[in-house]
């Protein structure tokens, strides 16, 4: 081959090299710029629920910050793990987030898992926690807890509950509360708490052991709430007791917030958190929480991924001595 021919031969390599490959290092965002279009958060709960509903206000706020639309997907099921699975396999370009909840911290040690909660995934924010409590329609002949318990020792096994899911938090406290009070109770899964909720209304279930998604349905006079699980009385249900004071010696909330891929650039992670943070002290946050029975309970990056750390260990107690973990 002479060297004419050898240098075309050459050239045209290189334009080869260029034309297939310098779109694909072009298209590296660099993540100073980002975000440059639409960035989306996955939901494990259905739509209209006190995940869904605080998080679309925190989205609107956040996008008008980071100057890109902020879309909501949800993905119920799996007791709201399933946006902690799906970021298992999406790109770490800050591009696809996630909410995590209570339940993915105890998926080591309910399922067989290929990856750490803790460790696999990136933490963003904390955000806020649901409040829990257990209600019955105000159609119900139960007007009390001890009109619950007296019930379901009546008739064991039949009194019905519905939860948003098989080893949930809500399944998991129910279980506890059951021993504590020497009843058997029929546990019903849905996917999310506003199909539960919405199941209690149609009076398929006797009750519902829920966030407080109940609480907008307890003011409208549509549903009676007996008990709360948290240290203290429901800000906006005074008159109702909390489990400790009704003789079960537990309490029980569920902290929530902002997840991405393993392996996201910090400089992405601040980026959002930042966003975040200054949408959650916004009023119209706030107000939202409210209707909720809610509040704002911002962490870190550092402090929510610490928190993972010894929730999942607080988990694995739980799960063994209720003799539900698999390891």
């Amino acid at each position: 081959m002479n060297l004419t021919k050898q240098k075309c031969l050459i050239a045209a390599l290189v334009t080869i090299i260029f034309t297939q490959w310098m779109p694909l290092v072009l298209a590296q965002e660099k993540p100073t710029a980002y975000p440059t279009r639409p960035i989306k958060i996955i939901i494990g709960f259905a739509p209209g629920g006190s995940t869904d509903a605080p998080m679309r206000v925190l989205a609107e706020g956040a996008s008008k910050i980071l100057k890109q639309p902020i879309l909501i997907e949800n993905k119920p099921g799996a007791g709201g793990t399933l946006p902690a699975v799906i970021l298992q396999t999406s790109a770490n370009d800050g591009y696809t987030l996630g909410v995590a909840s209570l339940g993915i911290y105890r998926l080591p040690y309910t399922t067989e898992l290929k990856w750490d909660p803790a460790k696999d995934l990136s933490y963003i924010i904390g955000l806020t926690g649901y409040a829990f409590g257990i209600v019955v329609p105000t159609s119900s002949l139960i007007k009390t807890w001890g009109d619950y318990v007296a019930a379901a020792k009546a008739k064991p096994g039949q009194m019905t509950y519905g939860t948003p899911g098989v080893a949930t938090t809500n399944h998991l406290t129910m279980e506890r509360i059951s021993k504590a009070a020497s009843i058997q109770l029929n546990h019903i899964p849905y996917k999310g708490s506003a199909e539960s909720l919405q199941a209690l209304l149609a009076g398929q279930i006797d009750s519902g052991a829920e966030t407080s998604a109940w609480a907008p349905f307890v003011k409208d006079g549509k549903m009676r709430l007996l008990v709360t699980w948290g240290n203290k009385r429901a800000a906006s249900f005074p008159d109702v007791p909390t489990l400790k004071e009704v003789g079960i010696n537990l309490s029980q909330t569920s902290h929530w917030g902002l997840i991405a891929p393993k392996g996201t650039d910090p400089v992405i992670i601040e980026k959002v958190h930042a966003a975040f943070k200054h949408a959650m002290e916004q009023p119209e946050f706030k107000q939202v929480l409210a209707r909720y029975d809610m509040e704002p309970e911002y962490r870190s990056s550092k402090d929510f991924q610490q928190f993972a750390v010894d929730t999942m260990r607080q988990e694995k107690t739980i799960l063994d001595a209720l003799g539900l973990s698999r390891k």
